[in-house]
């Protein structure tokens, strides 16, 4: 069983950046993919980003590319995304996800351990 839980959201202007974090609970951290993914009212929960197990290999949705980067640190079970150049369009409840086995994914069902969510809000 791994917990997750997020911090780190608010209400930024556009432009400007944000960093979210993850902390997870558990021993075998590095064996999870972690990923972040996000939810806009009335739409459905969308992928962000995803991290191998031991960080090797990073994959991002087409819209967050070169603005977003997602992290690891193994030894202090933690995932983080940095958000720069935040636009409206980013707006949304970003939700932290661990995956069992350490490839990446851009499928929400195949995650295993979901976080309660931390509201980002980036206003124009």
């Amino acid at each position: 069983q791994v917990q997750l839980v997020e911090s780190g959201g608010g209400l930024v202007q556009a432009g400007t950046s944000l960093r979210l974090s993850c902390a997870a609970s558990g021993r075998t951290f590095s064996s999870y993919a972690m990923g972040w993914f996000r939810q806009a009212p009335g739409k459905e929960r969308e992928f962000v980003a995803t991290i191998s197990g031991r960080g090797a290999y990073t994959y991002y949705t087409d819209s967050v590319k070169g603005r977003f980067t997602i992290s690891r640190d193994n030894a202090k079970n933690t995932v983080s995304l940095q958000m720069n150049s935040l636009k409206p369009e980013d707006t949304a409840v970003y939700y932290c996800a661990a995956k069992i086995g350490s490839s990446v994914s851009n499928s929400p069902p195949v995650y295993d351990y979901w976080g309660q969510g931390t509201q980002v809000t980036v206003s124009s």
